[in-house]
């Protein structure tokens, strides 16, 4: 539990909490922070899905501009990898991770937003990568997962523009997932997690990386990942519950394990 970032756990759905007034900025602490907590929600068994929510007004408006204002090169150069294995940690969450974005989320908040698997939106909310409108680019992640989300030249348009994209606009080029009123984003995120609750996790985990990792790899080496992925499976429980709850057409309870 940091001082600005806390996990709250309720009925198998865990929350990353940003609370840093009044505009979530990522600096240093709340970087190390995230950090954290996405390690203490990945650990835990009884964690099954994760949000990451930054309160009803504001997801995260980006990297704390006065903190980076007088950093030299050398300066920088040693942070931008905290910055970069802050949000590789919540991207490398082994379980589905939503992220309900309400307000700003920009820069570094887009950032963060995009190492979710899932984002769902507020109708006013605005997402965007505003960096080069200080003279640099972005530094966690918005160069690679931007493009990976969205294809590369809607992510050059944003990165270039350093422009605000509208809900709207998100969900049409796949920035987003679903729009919702500004008032139920938390909800509508807790209840698309809940969906994961008593789930196979060991077989959510596997499809997260199956499909994480093969983007990163040519489609053979990502078919060898997933048919390694797929064959491992069948030497847990989950999988022989799963199969006999099918055949006898009854519910099944997964273990976990």
């Amino acid at each position: 539990m940091g001082e600005f970032v806390r996990v709250e756990t309720a009925e198998g759905i865990a929350t990353i909490r940003l609370d840093r007034p009044k505009m979530n900025a990522l600096n240093r602490q709340v970087q190390e922070e995230i950090a954290a907590c996405a390690r203490q929600v990945d650990a835990d068994p009884g964690v099954h899905a994760v949000v990451l929510y930054g309160g009803e007004r504001v997801f995260a408006a980006g990297a704390d501009i006065k903190e980076m204002a007088d950093m030299s090169y050398a300066d920088m150069a040693a942070h931008s990898a905290v910055l970069q294995d802050c949000f590789t940690a919540v991207a490398e969450i082994g379980k589905p991770v939503i992220a309900a974005v309400t307000g700003y989320a920009l820069g570094g908040g887009c950032e963060l937003a995009l190492c979710a698997d899932i984002r769902i939106a507020g109708e006013s909310a605005r997402l965007g990568q505003p960096e080069i409108l200080l003279g640099i680019i972005p530094g966690a992640g918005g160069t690679q997962r931007l493009p990976r989300l969205v294809g590369p030249a809607r992510a050059k348009d944003l990165i270039f523009t350093g422009r605000h994209v509208p809900a709207a606009e998100a969900l049409q080029i796949g920035l987003v997932d679903r729009v919702v009123p500004d008032a139920d984003v938390y909800t509508e995120a807790l209840a698309y997690a809940a969906t994961f609750a008593g789930g196979p996790a060991l077989a959510l985990r596997a499809a997260k990386q199956a499909v994480d990792r093969g983007l990163e790899v040519d489609l053979n080496s990502g078919l060898e990942m997933e048919r390694l992925q797929f064959s491992a499976l069948f030497a847990t429980e989950d999988a022989k519950i799963g199969m006999r709850a099918f055949a006898e057409k009854s519910q099944a309870k997964f273990t976990g394990r």
